[in-house]
């Protein structure tokens, strides 16, 4: 029986979703702030549904865009979590709500905003490819 779309997730099923190992969403727990799974006893993680949007933008942002860490922290810092998390899945980063966040996580900006439109999406998309180039060019030139 499947789960139904709003069901928290395990550690597991998370990384199988976002496409990345296990000891590596712990690995961004400790770079990322925004970061933030419910934990139960036994600091057992359990992922809401925002949570994985947000873990896929971070995955694409390092993974395929080649964001550093420090890159997709700026990100975050610059544009805040809903637009982050368009980097992971445009329209459901817009669906979430500050009652979805845990509490003591980063409250959303521009929660109330409408999807943004595609060009605007793509804009954005070459943003973070043009940053990522700039930290590799950084990186090349010891900057």
């Amino acid at each position: 029986m499947a789960k139904s779309p709003n069901a928290f997730r395990t550690i597991s099923e998370a990384a199988e979703a976002v496409g990345a190992p296990q000891h590596v969403l712990r690995f961004w727990e400790t770079k990322f702030a925004f970061i933030d799974p419910v934990k139960r006893a036994g600091g057992r993680r359990f992922y809401r549904p925002q949570d994985v949007v947000v873990l896929k933008a971070v995955r694409r942002l390092l993974h395929d865009e080649g964001l550093t860490i420090k890159g997709v922290q700026r990100l975050y810092k610059d544009q805040g979590i809903a637009r982050l998390a368009a980097y992971g899945d445009p329209e459901a980063a817009f669906e979430m709500d500050a009652e979805s966040i845990s509490e003591g996580a980063p409250a959303l900006e521009e929660v109330a905003s409408p999807p943004a439109p595609v060009s605007t999406v793509r804009l954005r998309q070459l943003l973070v490819e043009i940053e990522g180039a700039r930290a590799r060019l950084d990186a090349v030139l010891g900057g």
